[in-house]
């Protein structure tokens, strides 16, 4: 047979020829139009449930969230396969489905679900949501910030990775999350005196409640004057430091008690983090 075709070669070189030609143009079609990947993503049908409660132990995570959302997912149809994963402040299940149930599907079935899910796990215990259409596999592109100029510091580096570069990336056509580590997150800290507490009779709760009621802004609906409408609105966002130190805590005897007056500093602090991210050796912030 291999001597036939090369007998056969021989003779109509012409028609081996158009053969190549063909072959050579099919294979630049086909690379131009064909999506290639170096890793394959091999991952099952599956959705991720993931809910937050920062101040939870893992014992408490697992009784309280994730017990209940196994639970509750354990009714869906099609569904294959249940496991999950409880830390510190984090519980993620994840749900496989059956792969002829395709993308959106499962993911509009455990929405429903999520209602009664929210009923069973106490307010403070977090809020479970889905994660992003994505897996492991799917991230492509790792970067790094760089200060050259060594006017910036690891907190700043990752403001401006948080609140400049996400945003932007996010708009970009087949991105699905941009995720950020490394650095430091950005807080604003108060470090209260327990002695002028106990001597105000002022607890932490009203401290934490002072803050929460003085951080927002107000509508007041529109005043109409020379056939113009001018709307109404209060501003009341905190913006600085001074802005925290002025809170209102309580008021005794007509002598108001704000913030500045229990705290022995108001400062800008950062989040705890529990790793770090590296590169050529020197700690970094990146997205």
């Amino acid at each position: 047979m291999i001597n036939k075709i090369i007998a056969f070669s021989v003779k109509q070189k012409f028609i081996v020829l158009l053969f190549v030609i063909a072959l050579i143009f099919g294979g630049i079609y086909a690379l131009k139009t064909i999506n290639l990947g170096s890793v394959p993503d091999i991952t099952n049908n599956q959705v991720q449930i993931i809910t937050v409660a920062p101040n939870l132990a893992t014992a408490d995570i697992e009784q309280f969230v994730t017990s209940q959302v196994e639970l509750q997912m354990g009714y869906l149809p099609n569904v294959k396969e249940i496991r999950s994963i409880s830390r510190f402040g984090l519980s993620v299940v994840t749900v496989v489905f059956s792969e002829d149930m395709g993308t959106y599907l499962p993911r509009q079935l455990i929405l429903e679900n999520l209602n009664e899910i929210k009923e069973s796990i106490p307010p403070e215990y977090g809020s479970p949501s889905i994660g992003p259409i994505t897996t492991g596999l799917g991230e492509i592109y790792q970067y790094s910030l760089k200060d050259t100029t060594g006017n910036y510091s690891l907190t700043e580096l990752r403001t401006i990775q948080d609140w400049i570069i996400k945003r932007q990336l996010t708009m970009l056509d087949g991105v699905i999350e941009v995720n950020s580590f490394g650095g430091f997150v950005k807080q604003y800290e108060i470090q209260v005196s327990p002695g002028k507490l106990k001597s105000m009779n002022i607890t932490m709760h009203d401290i934490v409640s002072a803050l929460e009621q003085n951080n927002t802004n107000a509508g007041g609906a529109y005043i109409i004057k020379n056939k113009m409408a001018n709307f109404i609105r209060g501003e009341g966002l905190i913006r600085s430091l001074d802005d925290i130190k002025n809170v209102l805590v309580k008021n005794i005897n007509g002598q108001p008690i704000t913030v500045a007056d229990v705290a022995d500093t108001v400062t800008f602090g950062k989040k705890v983090r529990f790793g770090a991210f590296t590169q050529d050796g020197e700690k970094k912030s990146a997205g």
